[in-house]
């Protein structure tokens, strides 16, 4: 699977377009169509993931919808396989997608390279967020994480901090 990130928007939101099989997914759109359609010319897009509603990551959401006539968070199509994970703390409707056979995950604001998201605003919550990190202990650290901003990074390289992540929170 091919991966393309595009930075979008004036908070850098990370806006991943996956391509296999002459098919295209794209991942919190962010808030620039015109850089998304410009870079999918004309390709068939399958579906549109959203890992959580904060504008940054939703700006473009209805025109990806209207214009690719697609639904949010259905995916009409096997090559995508992928696990849901809920994953609050940083809002309570936040979502990580796991690719298993890719061994990447994108786990919008909920994990940062080197950081977890804000608990701090409207919805999220400390309680979640430490629930959520504990359950994404489980996956291989060798994981491949592509957040909602900044750099990918290893989930066994974020491990290392979630006790003290926990102890802040």
């Amino acid at each position: 699977m091919k991966i393309k990130r595009l930075v979008v928007g004036i908070l850098k939101e990370n806006c991943y377009i996956l391509e296999k099989n002459n098919k295209l997914l794209i991942i919190d759109p962010g808030d620039n169509f015109n850089l998304i359609n410009k870079y999918i010319n004309n390709k068939n897009v399958v579906g549109v993931l959203i890992t959580h509603h904060h504008n940054d990551h939703i700006g473009a959401l209805n025109e990806v919808l209207k214009f690719y006539d697609l639904k949010e968070n259905i995916v009409n199509d096997i090559d995508f396989d992928f696990e849901i994970i809920r994953t609050p703390g940083h809002s309570n409707d936040s979502i990580s997608y796991y690719f298993k056979k890719e061994n990447i995950m994108f786990t919008g604001d909920f994990l940062f390279k080197d950081a977890i998201g804000r608990v701090d605003l409207p919805t999220g919550s400390s309680e979640e967020m430490i629930e959520s990190l504990y359950k994404i202990m489980d996956y291989a650290d060798n994981v491949q994480i592509y957040p909602g901003h900044g750099d990918k990074t290893i989930l066994g390289r974020e491990k290392k901090n979630f006790k003290y992540y926990i102890s802040l929170i």
